[in-house]
């Protein structure tokens, strides 16, 4: 992986943790506060779509830093090894997570006159989107299965070509 990709790929990855910060810090207290005008009706929605929000974007800062340790081994050379998977399981595991949260928020939202109906579907849409990322990242895990399958025995030929030698 070149030095370039790496440094531009860490500069994202910071950027969107910091936002990752910023919407914890700022952006759920002041939906909080707008979400004690609601009547008492829907007041019962607060505080799981208020932590429903908070685990969405936990899950994602989980995705970053795993992603920046799958960045780091790649720049090490390493990240063709089974050290790598914990990462990538960790990985599909969030988004796993973060899809069905979103559903649960759908879910949550859909019954009675909260929100408009274009916005369960909205957000229908995006826990599939969520999923469909999760399993892109599993196709992904199972290319890097193969590679290190390779590697493995890649190794051991050279080993037993040293032998020979």
């Amino acid at each position: 992986m070149g030095q370039l990709t790496v440094l531009a790929l860490r500069a994202v990855t910071v950027a969107l943790l910091t936002g990752s910060l910023g919407v914890q810090v700022v952006m759920v207290p002041l939906l909080a506060g707008d979400l004690d005008g609601l009547d008492a009706g829907h007041s019962p929605l607060r505080a799981p779509s208020l932590l429903i929000v908070v685990l969405v974007v936990l899950a994602a800062q989980t995705v970053l830093v795993c992603v920046w340790r799958l960045v780091t081994m790649a720049r090490r050379g390493t990240v063709f090894s089974p050290a790598a998977f914990r990462y990538v399981h960790i990985v599909i595991g969030a988004f796993v997570a973060a899809a069905l949260l979103v559903f649960a928020l759908g879910v949550l939202l859909a019954p009675g006159e909260a929100v408009a109906p274009g916005i369960v579907l909205l957000l229908g849409g995006a826990g599939l989107a969520i999923l469909g990322i999760a399993l892109i990242v599993l196709v992904l895990r199972m290319l890097l299965a193969q590679a290190v399958a390779r590697e493995v025995e890649a190794s051991r030929m050279q080993a037993e070509l040293a032998e020979v030698i």
